[in-house]
């Protein structure tokens, strides 16, 4: 926005308006991306500390904590008369993100029906994006006013940090974490009034006390026993998954698509317009995968999204590289502009019906209920490591790399697909303190994890690419 970089950076609004600057390099600059990139650096210590409060105070109580630090966050940028105040900002909403990312999906996780777990689990990941539309379409009418548009796109976040806020008083913690806490009655109230007040709860009720028992037998903290010899795969999965999600590219779309479509030859208008198309298409594929992912099952839904985002990268980067090339001096010819606009498009599509759900699905259910906490708060502090590191190398990179970017994305692309097949076992239907004997039949992890008798629901567990 134009008053936004008026008021904060000046520089890159010179750039824009040199006709002889690479378009690669426009938006490279440390102060913008440090005003990105510094809510993904809070959000790593936010969730290494989530990870310890989540499991002392319980799912809710975290998710209230992080609705707090997101309506002192949304205030401060709204009023922010420096750098300074913008950035301290920045670092309270990624405290926030870092205990509401920690909490949420594992709440969703623990309090859905195993049959539609993947669903429940997935609506989180399409809520982001919920919101990420109605940002751009906020950006979309603030860019038309002038000198004070850009306080009105970071203040409108007071509205959803007061609907968490007083949202999470009205729910129940989720019955593990309150037998985790010794709390078996208002644990079985929970069950009751999540699954219905006719609904035998006892044997769901009997799991969850159980994997209660078999964590009060270690006498080790979560984070030291999450590296022992038999959690090797939750270990490798905390570790991966949030990786290769990083790696997708993704990023490049999710924060600068606007800057992009700027890159190719759009208006600022224009490129926040073509954000908007991009949000649409990203909550239309994650539908699908709502309605899919508990048939189709996790890995199916791995596979199909991977072949996708490599044809959409390759494609990119042969477009990019033949009409604006290496010195970023060519104007590109508008269907290129459009061809380009389309790849994004499809690229959001494959990402959505995949790696976009599938990295809360899949960290929210593998853990066992002895180290849930620290597996999902490790697996989400790599995340938002390496997003911290990616807002703030990727704009110079592409000055760099120019076109090149988009291929090191498709090499990674093939090395997570081929990942997912060699070492993923499906979990659709699996009861989620189950899931042990998913991991104990399968045919590289089985060496690792202690045997487990086969049971009824986790028969379920292979799907059409099930190993």
């Amino acid at each position: 926005m134009q008053s936004f970089l008026e008021a904060f950076f000046p520089e890159i609004l010179e750039k824009m308006n040199n006709a002889q600057q690479d378009a690669y390099c426009i938006f490279d600059s440390q102060v913008l991306t440090t005003f990105v990139s510094s809510l993904y650096l809070a959000g790593v210590f936010a969730c290494l500390v989530a990870g310890h409060v989540t499991r002392r105070v319980g799912r809710r109580n975290s998710m209230l904590i992080g609705a707090s630090f997101f309506l002192v966050g949304a205030v401060l940028n709204c009023a922010a008369v420096n750098i300074y105040m913008l950035v301290i900002g920045r670092i309270l909403l990624g405290f926030a993100v870092g205990f509401t990312n920690q909490s949420a999906p594992v709440y969703l996780a623990e309090i859905a029906p195993a049959r539609w777990r993947g669903a429940f689990t997935s609506i989180f990941h399409f809520f982001l994006n919920v919101g990420m539309l109605v940002a751009d379409l906020v950006n979309y009418r603030a860019n038309t006013i002038a000198h004070w548009g850009w306080r009105l796109s970071l203040g409108v976040g007071i509205i959803p940090a007061t609907v968490i806020l007083v949202g999470a008083v009205f729910i129940p913690d989720s019955p593990n974490s309150l037998v985790l806490r010794g709390k078996v009655d208002e644990a079985r109230r929970s069950l009751r009034r999540i699954r219905g007040r006719s609904a035998d709860v006892d044997a769901e009720l009997k799991d969850i006390m159980h994997a209660a028992e078999e964590d009060g037998r270690h006498k080790t903290g979560a984070f030291r026993r999450i590296l022992q010899r038999e959690y090797r795969p939750h270990l490798v999965m905390a570790v991966a998954i949030p990786l290769f999600f990083e790696l997708t590219g993704m990023i490049v779309v999710t924060l600068f698509a606007p800057l992009l479509f700027y890159t190719i030859g759009f208006t600022s208008q224009k490129a926040i317009l073509g954000s908007i198309i991009t949000d649409v298409v990203s909550l239309a594929a994650i539908m699908v995968a709502a309605l899919s992912v508990d048939r189709c099952g996790r890995r199916y839904l791995f596979v199909i999204g991977g072949g996708i985002l490599l044809v959409c990268l390759v494609g990119m980067t042969w477009i990019f590289g033949a009409e604006l090339g290496t010195d970023g001096g060519k104007a590109m010819p508008r269907h290129y502009a459009v061809a380009v606009v389309a790849l994004v498009c499809l690229f959001v599509a494959g990402f959505g019906v995949s790696w976009g759900p599938l990295k809360w699905i899949i960290p929210s259910e593998i853990f066992p209920l002895e180290v849930r906490s620290a597996g999902q708060s490790m697996s989400e502090s790599i995340s938002l490591t390496l997003t911290f590191a990616q807002t703030q190398s990727f704009l110079a990179m592409l000055c760099s790399f120019k076109f090149g970017s988009f291929a090191y994305n498709a090499a990674w692309v093939v090395v997570m697909t081929a990942f997912i097949i060699f070492f993923l076992p499906e979990t659709k239907g699996v009861p989620i303190e189950a899931m042990g004997a998913v991991w104990a039949r399968h045919w590289y992890w089985k060496r690792f994890v202690k045997p487990v008798p086969a049971s009824g629901p986790d028969k379920q567990a292979h799907g059409p690419l099930g190993t």
